[in-house]
């Protein structure tokens, strides 16, 4: 049997996962990365994606925006603006948020207070949407 680790997903508001798992995929800002239990312990920034776990036989997959995750060799805690479960996205609320933020990019320079915000709204849609299709 693998070795198991706790895992937990936390937003500002709620927790919507903790549990033991065997695997951990998370949209790195450097790209997708891989945990398993003993991992070496680091701190990365997560860009809006898909992350995935995997326990025993089950297996979830939750859409989360941007923040952080901390691995440690037992634990791995993902510390996220939003997260959804495939379950709670609308994927025409997430096409209409998509539609907007293209829109407002289209007159915004980087320069802009705006901006990133902007991009991390475009990202997450389009992370949404991925994952719903």
């Amino acid at each position: 049997m693998a070795e198991n680790f706790l895992f937990e997903i936390v937003t500002p508001y709620r927790k919507l996962v903790s549990k033991e798992v065997e695997e951990v995929t998370a949209p790195g800002e450097l790209g997708e990365f891989g945990v398993l239990a003993g991992h070496t312990q680091y701190l990365t920034l997560l860009k809006p994606g898909t992350l995935n776990y995997k326990s025993g036989s089950e297996t979830g997959t939750i859409v989360v925006g941007r923040g952080y995750a901390e691995v440690s060799h037992d634990k791995t805690v993902v510390l996220v603006d939003e997260a959804d479960y495939l379950s709670e996205i609308d994927v025409a609320a997430a096409r209409d948020s998509l539609g907007s933020a293209e829109a407002a990019l289209e007159g915004m320079e980087p320069e802009d207070a705006n901006y990133a915000r902007t991009v991390n709204e475009k990202e997450l849609a389009e992370a949404r949407i991925a994952a719903k299709e």
